[in-house]
């Protein structure tokens, strides 16, 4: 048995992904954490106290706990804030594990989480392993960059880990060409699906279940209200579609992200209104992953136009369920996609040639086939085979001496 650290400082695992600062992080952390649990090591996952009346400790199931820490106000705080109490969260971190006792080793995610566990490294001689999940270089090749800063402190963070996981491979060639990483401590451990929610259903009950119209195309967004997710390409789509004189509708699933949340969801609806579709658009709040599974069992095709992805988490749990993807040719969605197989990979983000791809994927006659193929593709990915290499990595640790047994 091992003691696995897990830093989340910005985002809670028990947080509902797809609002705030919620998203495929949030799923990757609860469910690797789970599965890693699973196969005996003990858990314990520290994030920051976003709320007064969480308890300092959650028992999630055997093996695997959420400990809430108190740096700064226990509410929602801006991203400027978020950096500069994370000295606090380290120290605060730190002090538990002397009181504990420390763990064999650190997992680390997203930057703010790495640069607590760069110091705690060094501080405690704790073996560290990073997972980025976004990297601020590679979004910025692609979208806009956030801050120099944060390039500079993930580089750091890159030097100083003993291991940094990569979803796929693609994200691994990213690693070395914006980052110079070393390829030796470079582990690619894709992510998985809860293939307990996210299977093959009856489309119409599915529909039925879900109050929809059992017959009309529906097209599907799910993630945060962000510029970065291109939920507005997605809205475009389903406008150019209309215009067509397609009778089809599109489900918004998820809630405002960041500070431009907020405008990014009135943008939409303004825009909703402009072209007189408030009739066949949807905006559902952030779902479970009970319900999640379902929207994407009623959806004739799910949309990912993303302008940057590290793997593309929704992709995945989508073609599990049986639904083709129309998805952006980036990052890890390259990985998960087939062009012309599985579902449709595009570099264009125009709303003309998204809408042709969709379309031509509801009137191809072999739509079943695509179906079959997505739905084989995405059994090969579970939570447990991920726990299961971040297993044999902690077993190398113990191997080359990195954890003193």
């Amino acid at each position: 048995m091992t003691r696995l650290a897990v830093l989340s400082y910005h985002t809670s695992p028990m947080a509902q992904p797809g609002t705030g600062d919620g998203g495929g992080m949030n799923v990757y952390v609860r469910e690797l954490s789970s599965a890693l649990a699973r196969l005996g090591h003990e858990v314990d996952v520290y994030t920051r106290r976003s709320h007064i009346a969480e308890a300092d400790v959650v028992y999630v199931e055997p093996g695997f706990r959420v400990h809430n820490v108190t740096a700064g106000p226990a509410h929602e705080i801006s991203r400027d804030e978020l950096i500069a109490n994370i000295p606090v969260f380290t120290s605060a971190v730190g002090t538990l594990f002397r009181k504990d006792g420390p763990p064999d080793v650190m997992h680390a995610n997203y930057w703010m989480s790495g640069l607590a566990g760069h110091e705690l490294k060094h501080e405690l001689n704790i073996p560290l392993v990073m997972t980025f999940h976004t990297l601020e270089r590679v979004k910025a090749a692609t979208f806009v960059a956030e801050s120099d800063e944060r390039a500079t402190e993930e580089g750091r963070i890159f030097a100083c880990a003993d291991a940094v996981l990569a979803s796929c491979d693609i994200e691994a060639q990213q690693f070395t060409e914006f980052y110079n990483a070393n390829p030796e401590r470079v582990h690619v451990v894709p992510l998985g699906v809860e293939h307990a929610f996210f299977a093959p259903g009856y489309q119409p009950q599915a529909r039925r279940a879900l109050g929809l119209h059992e017959n009309a195309e529906m097209l599907l967004y799910i993630g945060r209200l962000q510029e970065l997710k291109g939920v507005d390409l997605a809205l475009e789509t389903l406008i150019e579609m209309r215009e067509r004189g397609r009778d089809v509708t599109l489900a918004i699933v998820g809630g405002p992200s960041g500070e431009s949340g907020r405008v990014t969801l009135e943008r939409l609806r303004m825009r909703v209104a402009e072209a007189g579709v408030i009739s066949r658009v949807m905006f559902v709040a952030p779902q479970s992953h009970q319900l999640l599974s379902t929207w994407m069992r009623a959806a004739s095709v799910t949309l990912v136009p993303s302008r940057a992805e590290s793997f593309g988490l929704v992709a995945l749990e989508s073609a599990a369920t049986g639904t083709p993807v129309v998805a952006s040719k980036v990052g890890g969605l390259i990985t998960l996609i087939e062009d012309g197989v599985t579902g449709r990979l595009l570099t264009s983000r125009e709303p003309k040639d998204w809408a042709d791809a969709v379309i031509e994927l509801l009137d191809a006659g072999d739509l079943g086939a695509m179906s079959n193929a997505s739905m084989s593709f995405a059994k090969s990915y579970s939570w447990k085979a991920a726990a299961q290499s971040v297993d044999n990595l902690v077993h190398r640790f113990e191997e080359t001496g990195l954890i003193r047994c």
